[in-house]
């Protein structure tokens, strides 16, 4: 081979076998098979209705983007609270998840234990958070404490998967290390897993933040406190020019928690 083939030889495409080009086809074979199926079960030929109806869209959007700020001390306060069930919320989850995120790791429990534990987990990840809000509605009366709780049962569920998975990807070499100075099982947990998995566990964590700062204002429809509530009742009422405010102020909420969970993740990692 001369010279002047080589680059050509090595810019040559690497060629994957027959049987993984047939999985990718079954894959997305399989993808827009389902979606071709689901097609009328999920009203996609309503499609043109955006345009036929348009003028309906026209009467509300024109209200819409005439946001009414009269009240917009009470929407800022209404917005904090929904914060605040959100930190709390996150910050319960965070309890949870770590002894279940820990059961859960295949490299450090036992299959009796790791088994249960993450059937637990995805049974408190599948149950929605409006479910879990209206069990402790009844239980503690309405109120932010409803909102916290369902927050925190299903955010606990879900930052449980992440953090076992965090745990599953950890190098063992610390871990070993830790051990053949005879340390005990906790000790291994405390020196030679956490500190590889806490930058991570943090990024994770204020992830569910910013996501339960917006389910935290769903959880206001049925009485969880926040600002959902004002939005309930401004759809309700037809004030499409508070809802307008309303929207603003929860997008500019979210968008402050972002940046600043932003600053916080880029120093960890």
């Amino acid at each position: 081979m001369t010279s002047a083939e080589t680059p050509a030889a090595a810019l040559k495409p690497p060629v994957r076998p027959l049987s993984a080009r047939l999985v990718d086809i079954l894959v997305w074979g399989g993808v827009f098979v389902l979606l071709a199926i689901s097609f009328g079960p999920v009203d996609m030929g309503h499609l043109s209705k955006l345009f036929t109806n348009s003028g309906n869209m026209r009467q509300f959007g024109s209200e819409f983007i005439h946001p009414d700020f009269t009240h917009w001390r009470d929407l800022v306060d209404k917005m904090w609270l929904t914060i605040q069930i959100a930190l709390w919320g996150t910050a319960l989850a965070v309890v949870i998840a770590i002894p279940f995120g820990l059961a859960c790791s295949r490299n450090l429990s036992p299959i009796w234990l790791q088994q249960p534990m993450r059937l637990l987990m995805n049974i408190l990840r599948a149950i929605p958070d409006l479910v879990v809000a209206e069990l402790f509605i009844v239980a503690v009366g309405l109120g932010p404490f409803a909102g916290v709780m369902a927050l925190a049962i299903n955010t606990g569920g879900v930052l449980a998967k992440l953090f076992s998975e965090a745990v599953e990807s950890i190098d063992p070499q610390p871990v070993e290390g830790v051990r053949s100075t005879g340390a005990a099982r906790l000790q291994e947990i405390v020196w030679g897993v956490l500190p590889q998995v806490a930058p991570h566990w943090t990024s994770y964590a204020l992830y569910r933040f910013e996501s339960n700062s917006r389910s935290a204002t769903v959880l206001g429809l049925i009485g969880a406190g926040g600002i959902g509530q004002a939005l309930f009742d401004s759809l309700n009422g037809y004030q499409y020019s508070q809802t307008g405010a309303i929207v603003i102020v929860i997008g500019v909420a979210v968008s402050l928690i972002d940046l600043l969970s932003q600053a916080i993740r880029s120093r960890l990692l």
